[in-house]
């Protein structure tokens, strides 16, 4: 940090001031974790600082939908602020985390100002990596934000505009080719909605091309599509994806990426547009905490989550590299987190009450699911198994129960059942908006808190 940023830093006047004598616990990143540990902690008598460098609370597991033009952003996300209205204990703040000052219990923000805490819960959720391959990242973005998914959504049906126009055969060809990286959950449901998008709801809408000549490619380094899934659902997944025509190929990595496609086995693919959804990386909260970091990113934390040596932070969701799970490293699920954050909250309880709490974090899993088309998807809980129709039920039950607000329920159910009983798509928009983030280079959302 220089010396000009240190002479600059203020401490932000709020009302968790040490002088009102009230525990001072701040939450970085409203994702499922931070929030998790926010409602937790309603009435427990501390004052809550939730720091977030976006104005909303983001349901990622529907992010694809967004991408797919099947949900509008606002259907799948909620402002922080309305969240905790009702809350005089909680004081919501807009802003990005460029460190922490863990001698003297500061959290240092971008502008250089601070915010002083008795207990640090850091909980800022990871984006894409890239595998040492950084410079693809232009050519293809991933899916872990709004503006991720706009600028998909906007890249994915401009493709199609483009294609609308183009004479030469080869380079439409190229423009209705679209290669997604990666075959765990998030690759598989990009595949099939894009499959979907083009067979079924753009199919009467083009003159000069025929949207189901579309090619939809969906490359995976190993073996089997959805790994953490049994084997025989992910045999089922790879057959109800090329039954909507998506091309599979396992065990062959990408090579090559560019603006004009990627390489594949040696093998060139002319495609327009690439999406990236082969791994992620954790924020930089290990370089902010001096703390060691796994492969990954993650922070290496102790049973009870905390910072080894710093019993005041804890580090919680895809930020933490935790063996939570029967020994085993905790997933980055959002239950995951969101277990994480009910159990920092009742530590945070029983600390302020002078308790000692030794019982570790267990992270209790709660199966896998993935949707591969508008009437298909996989559910793995243990010794419970489904697929097909079934299964889609029970994928859009869950979600629906896990977002925020009746009127988001009520919203997605309803654009769910118009988008099933007739295929269309009333979120097709290309917005300005997306253009000039394009334009400027901002496509991608680094170091995102909240996820």
């Amino acid at each position: 940090m220089s010396a000009a940023a240190s002479s600059a830093m203020r401490e932000i006047a709020s009302s968790n001031d040490p002088a009102s004598g009230r525990h001072r616990v701040v939450v970085v990143g409203a994702g499922f974790g931070g929030l998790e540990t926010v409602q937790r902690l309603a009435g427990s008598g501390v004052d809550i600082t939730l720091v977030d460098r976006r104005n909303h609370h983001l349901f990622q597991p529907l992010l694809y939908q967004v991408a797919g033009a099947s949900l509008s952003p606002s259907e799948i996300a909620w402002p922080i602020r309305s969240l905790f209205a009702k809350r005089k204990d909680v004081r919501t703040l807009l802003g990005e985390v460029e460190g922490v000052d863990t001698g003297n219990r500061r959290v240092v923000l971008e502008d250089g100002s601070t915010l002083g805490y008795d207990t640090l819960v850091i909980a800022t959720g990871a984006r894409h990596s890239y595998f040492g391959h950084d410079q693809w990242e232009p050519y293809a973005p991933g899916l872990k934000s709004l503006e991720d998914a706009t600028t998909i959504r906007r890249r994915l049906l401009v493709a199609f505009e483009e294609a609308e126009r183009e004479s030469d055969p080869a380079r439409r060809a190229a423009l209705q080719t679209f290669v997604i990286i990666g075959g765990g959950p998030t690759g598989v449901e990009l595949a099939g909605t894009i499959a979907e998008l083009a067979r079924l709801t753009l199919v009467r809408d083009f003159r000069s091309i025929d949207p189901r000549a579309t090619r939809v490619v969906l490359v995976e380094a190993g073996q089997r599509l959805l790994q953490v899934f049994p084997e025989d659902l992910s045999a089922y997944t790879a057959q109800a994806l090329e039954k909507l025509g998506v091309e599979i190929k396992l065990g062959k990595p990408v090579t090559e990426c560019s603006e004009h496609g990627v390489v594949v086995d040696g093998v060139p693919i002319p495609a327009e547009t690439i999406l990236w959804a082969a791994g992620v990386q954790a924020s930089p909260a290990a370089r902010w905490l001096n703390a060691e970091a796994d492969r990954a990113g993650r922070v290496v934390v102790g049973p009870d989550l905390t910072v080894p040596g710093h019993p005041d932070i804890f580090v919680i969701g895809d930020t933490a590299a935790s063996n939570g799970y029967d020994g085993k490293p905790v997933p980055g699920l959002a239950p995951a987190a969101k277990q994480a954050g009910q159990y920092v909250a009742r530590l945070i309880r029983q600390r302020f009450k002078g308790q000692n709490a030794s019982e570790p974090f267990r992270y209790r899993h709660q199966g896998n699911l993935a949707t591969i088309g508008r009437s298909l998807a996989v559910v793995d809980m243990g010794g419970f198994k489904l697929r097909g129709v079934l299964a889609w039920w029970m994928w859009k039950l869950i979600h629906i129960y896990f977002l925020i607000g009746t009127q988001n329920r009520m919203s997605v159910a309803l654009s769910w059942m118009w988008t099933h009983g007739i295929g269309y798509r009333g979120s097709r928009l290309i917005t300005y908006s997306d253009l000039a983030q394009h334009d400027a280079g901002q496509d991608h959302d680094k170091g995102r808190e909240g996820d």
